[in-house]
């Protein structure tokens, strides 16, 4: 899990928009109080829920999932990696978190060489998510769920080999669906040290020398699979 989502702190234009949104619901709260009609208690209820249900079935598919892997990897089927591979990666929106990594560098690219960085990137945070399985046998504790409009944050305590950890969730609804969008691991953000990394080889190097060293990891983790 550290490296498959290593589920977001974001960019600083990420950050600036979530603060809008949250003075958004702040007014919403004095329209309410004035009598004025705002989006119902009950929608925002069945966000919570909706995102729970989600997260706790993809907890739940995992450990199911994972049980052939722990047994005897190598006799594990590549049908069976793959399913778990799918069921960790499947929540992420890889292109939000590609965007939020490269950050400034992102408005400057063609569509394809955005295209390309995101299949890349996808590509290598999927290889890796199978790093350390016995992190998705961890037992999961919900202690919060924060939705604002199409935008929520989930904080969870994480059980890992005895120690707790926290692991927070940035996720946003787009296509009909929930999408994790960041996830920060004992205050550690998965954008956050993907954007260190990104934008400094960027900034001294330029995209494509990223696009480079990106290539040359995606081939290497393929070779290795």
């Amino acid at each position: 899990m550290h490296s498959a989502i290593s589920a977001t702190l974001p960019s600083a234009m990420m950050h600036t928009h979530r603060l809008y949104r949250w003075a958004a619901l702040a007014g919403a709260a004095l329209l309410l109080l004035a009598g004025l009609a705002v989006r119902p208690a009950a929608a925002q209820d069945a966000a919570r829920q909706e995102i729970r249900q989600m997260l706790d079935q993809r907890d739940r598919d995992l450990k199911q999932a994972i049980k052939p892997l722990l047994n005897d990897a190598k006799a594990a089927t590549a049908a069976q990696r793959q399913r778990v591979e799918d069921l960790v990666n499947g929540v992420i929106s890889f292109e939000e978190m590609a965007r939020q990594a490269l950050g400034p560098f992102w408005k400057d690219l063609t569509p394809a060489q955005r295209q390309e960085f995101v299949a890349v990137f996808t590509d290598i945070v999927r290889a890796q998510s199978l790093a350390d399985l016995e992190i998705y046998n961890a037992k999961v504790t919900y202690e919060t769920i924060t939705v604002v409009e199409d935008s929520a944050y989930v904080r969870t305590t994480t059980v890992y080999q005895d120690k707790p950890a926290k692991v927070e969730y940035y996720l946003g609804r787009h296509d009909g669906a929930w999408y994790v969008h960041n996830l920060v691991l004992d205050d550690v953000g998965t954008v956050e040290g993907y954007a260190r990394s990104f934008q400094g080889v960027v900034r001294k190097r330029g995209f494509e020398a990223l696009m480079t060293s990106l290539r040359k990891k995606q081939a290497k983790l393929q070779a290795t699979s």
